[in-house]
């Protein structure tokens, strides 16, 4: 075929397919499919549309705020109220958490240091005292966030590292990772119950970002190298907690310190009396804190006596 010939024969082509393309009723028969499939697309996917605006609608029957996240998965938090029949307002803890404090316990005990261990743990805890008691001052508000922050990293780091070692071995922790998690929480409250009272200055959040920072790192390599005196070291930090709680609580009988009513968190955590104070707040963390102690002197014991943890029960619940 002569190229002429093909010039004229692609152009004849080329003008049949415009005319078919192009044409009103091809045009039609395009847009009359194209609904079809949205219509089909609608039929198919009108479950996840017609759900999110029936959960809406529901939302706006309840009288819900609109602020309310919707979901496709279907994930909606319970509605949890008190006794009383009124809205539970915290999302960091359910009343199924809550307890009573143990305030009997003995709040003047002490590890005498045995050996070249305890030694060393003993008085790490006094040098790292030293700084921070010169920082602070009577500044006990101050004071004790900082030492929460630092001190609910222990409970973490151990039930992390026992965790990973159960899930290596194949075995049960005998109940010491939900007793570690326990502590780290439990300390995490006493935070959550502060910040209720006071704002940390800059300054303030920058040495506890720089301090966790630290402690976590320092902690973690202590409790992979020597659990039992990881242990014993926070054994040490939380018998200086009751010291400093102690001192808090001294100074708010002698009026040095204002004793404002509690905050509403702590009342619901510690089912305390309405009308509490923050001495009483005071007095129920101290006791957190001795249970804290008690049970990490425990736990080196048990590892100085040439067991491991899972060999003893853990102290579930023991605040």
């Amino acid at each position: 075929m002569n190229p002429v010939a093909a010039t004229k024969m692609s152009g004849l082509l080329l003008r049949q397919l415009s005319q078919r393309v192009l044409s009103t009723s091809a045009c039609r028969g395009l847009v009359a499919e194209t609904s079809a499939n949205l219509r089909h697309v609608g039929s198919v996917g009108g479950v996840r549309y017609k759900s999110t605006q029936a959960t809406d609608a529901a939302q706006e029957e309840k009288g819900e705020s609109s602020k309310a996240i919707s979901s496709y998965w279907g994930i909606a938090p319970p509605k949890i109220t008190k006794e009383d029949g009124s809205a539970w307002k915290w999302n960091c803890f359910r009343p199924w958490e809550a307890y009573t404090a143990d305030v009997s316990i003995d709040v003047e005990k002490h590890h005498k240091p045995n050996n070249m261990m305890d030694k060393f743990a003993y008085w790490t805890v006094q040098t790292l005292k030293i700084p921070v008691g010169l920082f602070f001052q009577r500044r006990h508000m101050c004071h004790a966030m900082l030492l929460e922050t630092v001190a609910a990293v222990p409970g973490m780091v151990g039930g992390m590292l026992l965790h990973c070692k159960s899930l290596r071995r194949f075995e049960h922790s005998g109940g010491w990772i939900k007793a570690l998690l326990e502590e780290a929480e439990n300390e995490r409250m006493h935070l959550m119950t502060f910040c209720e009272i006071a704002q940390p200055a800059w300054y303030e959040r920058a040495i506890v970002f720089a301090v966790q920072g630290a402690f976590f790192n320092a902690y973690f390599v202590a409790y992979v190298v020597s659990p039992k005196l990881a242990h014993r070291i926070v054994g040490y930090l939380e018998e200086e907690a009751v010291i400093s709680y102690t001192e808090f609580l001294k100074d708010l009988d002698n009026g040095s310190f204002e004793n404002r009513p509690a905050p509403a968190i702590a009342i619901d955590y510690w089912r305390l009396p309405p009308d509490s104070t923050l001495r009483d707040v005071i007095v129920v963390i101290r006791a957190d804190e001795a249970h804290h102690r008690d049970l990490n002197h425990y736990a080196s014991d048990i590892q100085c006596q040439g067991h491991e943890l899972k060999e003893a029960p853990a102290p579930i619940g023991y605040h």
